[in-house]
């Protein structure tokens, strides 16, 4: 008797219950995924950038102002699919895949784990909340220690778009290695001080008031973005009930939500309020993600998607455009260039012209250089070939003999990659006359 008895005090989670922790439990997936995402770019050697030259890499092909089609097509992609991105779906990148978010989020969590369930960090002047039974210097120090931590490995994060693993590695170890910046040691340890502070103290504060990302998306955000929908059939039900206001981070009430406000569309408050529900067996979720400013019934699918549908294609054509120009800039790359000057330094002063070749690269080659147009005999190469380890430039100096007749003489320096590509650049040499 006593046995069905306690069997039946347990609370019976509803199929909505179980929706809700389901969408928190996808938020998280795509919270990790975001993290691993920045990490597996630069190391694939998808995009980073090369801090001594100064310049943008992509596929190991360091990027050019003159490669026109891949810098106009990466940017026009990127801008107007963020402009869709506002559009449509507001601040959802904040709430499913800001990293930000995500260290705040993880930082709460620790503190609650360790201060107490109601601690609470804030920049607003008031006192740090913390639990009595947990106000310990144990407690303090594990939480310092966790959360410096964190900040040494968030550090790594941007430095792999600078730096190959293999030359992190060094760092790390403290090997030599000349491709390292002499003061990247100093470099790194102001990152860490300042995603300790971060961490520790910042949090979803820079969400609410500093983040650039949600100034720009107001210029962008209508009253058809991505927003918290409220049913309020069932306001006596919510008057005693505030579990969604608690569980926001962000330290709204979900059921109020407008056009511009604090709100980064976590859906935290949707988990909050099925689990509520399902526990009581009352229904679905009074909050949910809808378009527009509709309330009571949930709005259709099918209206969902016509309002989207509305806004989404000029700005998908233009991506789809910007990503054809990129495409098509990757298939044309030029990964070689040379262009022939006049030796005028004093270093080669003995020689008349000076040969440029650019590797683009970030693999060995070995460029072959030929002159056409001239008499045999009648020139000099410093050497007939460059041999490249990586990405560079280096010279090849020619000298034109003495013994040609005045007047202007033509010739063409050719490039053979080992591709099979061959380029050439013309040069006119004036010999004067009596030389």
């Amino acid at each position: 008797m006593h046995y069905s008895k306690a069997l039946s005090q347990i609370p019976i989670v509803s199929a909505d219950a179980k929706a809700g922790r389901k969408l928190h439990s996808r938020r998280r997936a795509v919270q990790i995924g975001t993290v691993l995402l920045a990490i597996l770019i630069p190391v694939s050697g998808l995009f980073r950038i090369d801090p001594v030259d100064g310049a943008f890499v992509v596929l190991d092909r360091q990027i050019w102002f003159s490669d026109f089609y891949i810098v106009i097509g990466l940017w026009l992609a990127l801008s107007s699919l963020l402009v869709m991105t506002y559009s449509l779906v507001g601040t959802a990148f904040c709430g499913w895949s800001c990293p930000q978010n995500t260290l705040a989020e993880w930082a709460n969590h620790m503190t609650h784990r360790l201060l107490g369930k109601r601690a609470e960090v804030s920049l607003d002047g008031k006192p740090i909340k913390v639990s009595s039974g947990k106000n310990k210097w144990i407690n303090w120090t594990i939480l310092g220690s966790v959360f410096l931590l964190a900040a040494m490995v968030t550090a790594f994060v941007p430095m792999f778009y600078f730096y190959s693993p293999e030359q992190l590695w060094h760092f790390v170890t403290f090997q030599h290695d000349e491709r390292l910046a002499g003061s990247l040691h100093w470099i790194y340890t102001i990152f860490v001080l300042i995603l300790f502070v971060n961490i520790a103290f910042v949090r979803h504060f820079w969400c609410r008031f500093m983040c650039v990302y949600r100034v720009w998306q107001h210029s962008f955000k209508t009253r058809e973005t991505l927003r918290i929908a409220y049913d309020n059939s069932h306001q006596d039900e919510c008057a005693r009930c505030n579990f969604c206001e608690t569980s926001c981070f962000i330290g709204i009430d979900p059921r109020q939500t407008v056009v511009y406000d604090a709100c980064i569309n976590c859906g935290e408050c949707i988990t909050a309020c099925s689990t509520v529900r399902g526990a009581r067996k009352t229904g679905n979720s009074l909050l949910r993600f809808g378009f527009g400013e509709q309330s009571g019934a949930q709005t259709s699918r099918r209206g969902n998607v016509g309002s989207v549908m509305l806004r989404a294609p000029w700005a998908a054509m233009l991506t789809a455009f910007g990503v054809a120009l990129f495409t098509w800039g990757l298939w044309s790359y030029d990964a070689y260039r040379h262009t022939v000057y006049r030796a005028e330094t004093a270093h080669a002063a003995e020689w008349d012209y000076r040969i440029n070749i650019a590797s683009k690269l970030y693999q060995p080659v070995d460029i072959s250089v030929s002159v056409e147009g001239l008499p045999e005999g009648s020139y000099q190469l410093e050497a007939d070939h460059a041999e490249f380890l990586s990405a560079g430039r280096k010279d090849i100096h020619l000298r034109i003999n003495a013994g040609l007749a005045p007047g202007l003489h033509p010739f063409l320096v050719y490039l053979n990659a080992p591709d099979g590509e061959r380029r050439s650049f013309r040069v006119h040499h004036l010999v004067e006359g009596g030389a």
